[in-house]
């Protein structure tokens, strides 16, 4: 959601060199944005999700050893008080970022973030804010974002998928990543056998060793001529140029989407508690299904309501196989020209 901000910074600063940092379980898609100089990696304990991840004053003293590059510009993407500190410690001539909770006070450039705003927006206007403007051309929020994928990783996506050549290649990924993004297996199952069955599709499902549970549901009900599982630990490279050689990805709001719509592919992606206004992929083709309740989207991902935890949320429940099957023929169907 970044790329579009980037693409507009490198436009503005040709000749310029950008270091990235992320969190190192993304350190090889990183790599695959383009005009990036070199990428390092910082690990915030409440993005880590499991792994071991660094407080406010580790990351600050994490930062505080790239003083010596001395940089003419830091940017912080994320709105947070806590990285805004680290970027302060990274020792930059500028600093800009969002003044959440109190995080201006350290910055020279600092705009208020807007939550009812598209985060690629927020993102591209801060770097507006911090350079003085893009050009229109590259800094555009609404215009795709791109991986550079290496061949390597093409290849050996293709030969993952070899077995399904001259099929309808359709992506489902069944894990929400948290309990209250689940929509429920059974139904991404369902869909899946709908579009085998009733489409002539081939699926292909992913996810990560600790999904298999979940994806054994949808695998276990599919002809196996007719499904490719790429559970086993395919790096995310490789899972990029396996979706990038889709006809579509059903997901939910998951990091997958994001991954889908950076190379370019169609996803159809269910949404309940967070809110797509803010996270969802903009493709012309791309289609997201929801419900309208009152109290969604509330956004409260990390700190779901009680009555939210332990079961599907309304939210999602309320979402059936029939919308999502829709959904897709109508991508398909544009795809198709008809």
């Amino acid at each position: 959601m970044t790329v579009p901000a980037l693409a507009g910074l490198r436009a503005a600063l040709p000749d310029a060199s950008i270091d990235l940092v992320v969190g190192s379980w993304n350190r090889a898609i990183a790599s695959a944005i383009p005009g990036i100089t070199r990428v390092e990696t910082l690990d915030a304990s409440w993005l880590a999700r499991g792994r071991d991840g660094l407080g406010p004053i580790g990351l600050a003293r994490r930062a505080a050893a790239w003083r010596s590059r001395r940089y003419d510009l830091a940017i912080n993407f994320e709105p947070d008080i806590r990285t805004n500190l680290a970027l302060a410690a990274a020792g930059a001539r500028r600093t800009a970022g969002f003044a959440s909770g109190g995080g201006g006070a350290v910055l020279d450039v600092l705009l208020d973030h807007d939550p009812s705003a598209h985060t690629a927006d927020n993102a591209l206007r801060l770097v507006e804010a911090a350079v003085g403007g893009v050009p229109p051309e590259a800094g555009s929020s609404n215009a795709l974002p791109r991986l550079q994928l290496p061949d390597a990783a093409r290849t050996e996506a293709a030969a993952l998928l070899r077995r399904l050549d001259g099929t309808r290649k359709i992506g489902v990924h069944v894990s929400g990543g948290r309990a209250i993004k689940q929509w429920p297996e059974a139904r991404f199952r369902d869909v899946a056998a709908s579009l085998v069955r009733d489409r002539s599709a081939a699926i292909v499902l992913t996810g990560t060793p600790d999904d298999r549970a979940q994806i054994a549901l949808v695998r276990d009900a599919l002809p196996a001529d007719r499904v490719v599982d790429l559970s086993g630990g395919a790096d995310l490279l490789t899972v990029a140029g396996v979706l990038q050689q889709l006809d579509l990805l059903v997901t939910g709001d998951t990091g997958p989407m994001h991954l889908a719509h950076a190379v370019g592919t169609p996803v159809v992606a269910v949404f309940g508690p967070s809110d797509p206004v803010r996270y969802g992929p903009r493709g012309l083709r791309d289609r997201i299904v929801r419900v309208d309740l009152p109290c969604s989207p509330c956004n409260r991902i990390r700190l779901p309501p009680a009555r939210c935890t332990g079961h599907t949320p309304d939210c999602l429940a309320g979402v059936e196989t029939a919308a999502v099957l829709a959904a897709i023929d109508d991508v398909l169907g544009e795809g198709d020209g008809s």
